[in-house]
């Protein structure tokens, strides 16, 4: 406890520099965080697949679809326990600045596929049995203020034409890192009007999703679907879900490092601020460190002073640091909207954020060099020496 008072007392000795060290510590930690959150929220989508989920498109790319036919012929491979599909489809609502993301699904069994979706009993009937359906994300409601029964109109743009849907319920995440802000429509809704418009353009699929029972068959059964299509007008490539999402995360790789890059640098930051703060203090108390010397106090008690102060601030740093990210987060990712679907601090950001700060830049590192100097250094030299 004593201990503890007195290093209490050499933190607070010069309250400028400790605060300047504080807030330095702050922002660098803040920073940090957020940095790290903003890459977890890449991710978000590869993280939060299910294992026990592929999703078929077409080998040549994305960009082709594949025949409706091949439903049957994917559900009848073994193992297969489940067969949705989804087409995206790209539209604006109001105006070119109001863009998120609409997929057209195959309604029940697409749905059967992401338990995660939860919506009520009574909003997935109404959704199941109105032609012009559509559910939204919890999040995507509230940015737009969308309520069940409302009409959403779009502007489509690969499928041209005015759209009207009707909200018929509103799902929510069963997990925080669900994805709510999204809105899903009929398949059957636009290939109708496909049939109508541009018959050559319907019973066409963007990708299959396709439920399997077992992950560690997930490989097997991949080859086992696009062994199904090969020499077709149509080849198949089939992938965990989790890589399907990779995939797109790998196209703003160079993105995501260099911010990898950034959120290292803020480390060496971290380090700079307080290496600086406890070489200026541990110069200024040599008289007084000889003096402890001289008293009988060993290196060891001189270590835990140094090291001490250096640990405090910190924990001080660290704490409200990370004590800001959480609302500036919450408030950040309100103001992205459904360009982060999911953007929450995690317990692994919260931890690398400590261990940043505490373990690598400040406990170690910044209190090691003037340790060694005070552990060093001669009675005679450090009385006779001007702090």
């Amino acid at each position: 406890m004593y201990a503890l008072r007195l290093i209490v007392k050499n933190a607070l000795r010069h309250k400028l520099r400790t605060a300047l060290t504080v807030l330095g510590l702050v922002v660098a930690t803040f920073a940090f965080g957020l940095v790290q959150t903003v890459i977890d929220a890449w991710y978000a989508g590869a993280e939060g697949a299910s294992n026990t989920t592929l999703v078929t498109r077409n080998k040549t790319s994305l960009v082709f679809p594949l025949p409706l036919a091949y439903q049957a012929r994917i559900r009848a491979i073994d193992g297969v326990s489940g067969v949705g599909y989804a087409n995206w489809f790209q539209a604006t609502y109001k105006n070119p600045n109001n863009f998120f993301a609409q997929f057209a699904i195959s309604g029940k069994s697409y749905l059967n596929i992401y338990p995660d979706y939860l919506l009520p009993d009574a909003d997935r009937a109404a959704f199941l049995h109105d032609r012009k359906g559509a559910i939204v994300g919890r999040k995507l409601a509230d940015q737009y203020g969308f309520k069940v029964g409302d009409v959403i109109p779009l502007k489509g743009t690969i499928y041209p034409g005015q759209w009207e849907l009707v909200v018929r319920g509103i799902y929510d995440g069963k997990q925080e890192s669900t994805n709510t802000a999204t809105l899903f429509f009929h398949w059957d809704y636009l290939n109708e009007t496909m049939l109508k418009v541009s018959p050559r353009r319907a019973n066409q699929i963007g990708v299959y999703v396709v439920q399997i029972d077992q992950p560690e068959n997930a490989a097997a059964i991949s080859a086992d679907i696009d062994k199904q299509f090969n020499n077709s007008l149509a080849e198949t490539l089939t992938e965990t879900e989790k890589a399907f999402q990779l995939g797109f995360v790998s196209m703003s790789e160079a993105i995501v490092v260099a911010i990898r890059v950034a959120s290292f640098v803020i480390v060496l930051i971290i380090a700079a601020v307080m290496a600086n703060t406890m070489a200026m203090s541990a110069r200024e108390r040599l008289r007084e460190y000889a003096t402890l010397k001289a008293l009988g106090f060993g290196p060891g008690f001189l270590a835990l002073m140094i090291f001490g102060e250096s640990l405090l601030l910190s924990l001080v740093g660290a704490a409200i640091g990370i004590a800001l990210l959480f609302p500036f987060a919450r408030w950040f990712g309100h103001v992205v909207g459904t360009l982060f679907p999911v953007f929450a601090v995690s317990a692994l950001t919260v931890l690398q954020q400590v261990l940043a700060a505490v373990g690598v830049g400040v406990g170690a590192v910044a209190a090691l060099a003037p340790t060694v100097r005070a552990a060093r250094v001669k009675i005679v030299d450090g009385l006779r020496s001007i702090g």
